[in-house]
């Protein structure tokens, strides 16, 4: 019988939180069954495995980094609310470096779930970058260069890959007061939108 209080959520609560101190790499179920007092075997009538585990933890990660951004991002827009988005997901990432990581995960087709929680994500980023005035596939492309260049700062940093001196905030402002400023430059008119997969909202990486 699984240990009493333990179930799917605690299991993948807890392991979000190990992933946070040893990496996703590092995280194992024999480590997971430690922290939870338990043997490795009980893991299993939660958890099928640790590939499940991981797509637990992408699930809740990005519910969680979805709040975050809503609570930085309520009541302002244009650029105010782009540099509150950029500053919450910076600090959410260095804060949960697992969790963030883990966050990578694309949806499995059928997994409703993390299609929901992925889309989530993405409609915040995109309720924010509407505050500058764009439609069609030029909102697509804002979204897109803007998670990039998030994602990038922060993967670099969590990983040490700034040695050179220099104050990193002001490299990372510096980054998006960069991207606001091409969102706020007039663009062509817009193409207009087609069939093409990559021309409508569909789920992506969160």
């Amino acid at each position: 019988m699984p240990r009493a209080g333990l179930d799917r959520a605690t299991v993948i609560a807890a392991g979000a939180a190990l992933a946070d101190e040893v990496g996703l790499a590092g995280l194992t179920m024999g480590l997971l069954a430690e922290r939870l007092g338990v043997r490795t075997p009980s893991l299993y009538k939660h958890v099928e495995n640790l590939e499940s585990l991981h797509r637990g933890i992408s699930v809740q990660a990005k519910a969680d980094l979805t709040q975050a951004l809503a609570r930085a991002t309520a009541g302002r827009s244009g650029a105010d609310a782009g540099r509150a988005l950029a500053d919450a997901w910076r600090r959410w990432a260095l804060d949960h470096p697992g969790r963030y990581a883990a966050g990578d995960r694309v949806p499995a087709p059928g997994d409703e779930e993390h299609v929901r929680v992925t889309n989530d994500l993405l409609q915040l980023l995109y309720d924010v970058l509407a505050g500058f005035d764009l439609h069609g596939t030029h909102a697509v492309d804002a979204a897109r260069a803007f998670r990039s260049a998030l994602h990038g700062f922060t993967a670099l940093e969590a990983a040490g890959g700034f040695g050179l001196p220099g104050d990193i905030d002001r490299s990372f402002h510096f980054l998006i007061d960069t991207v606001i400023a091409g969102l706020q430059t007039p663009h062509p008119a817009t193409p207009p939108d087609d069939d093409r997969p990559e021309a409508r909202f569909h789920p992506l990486p969160g």
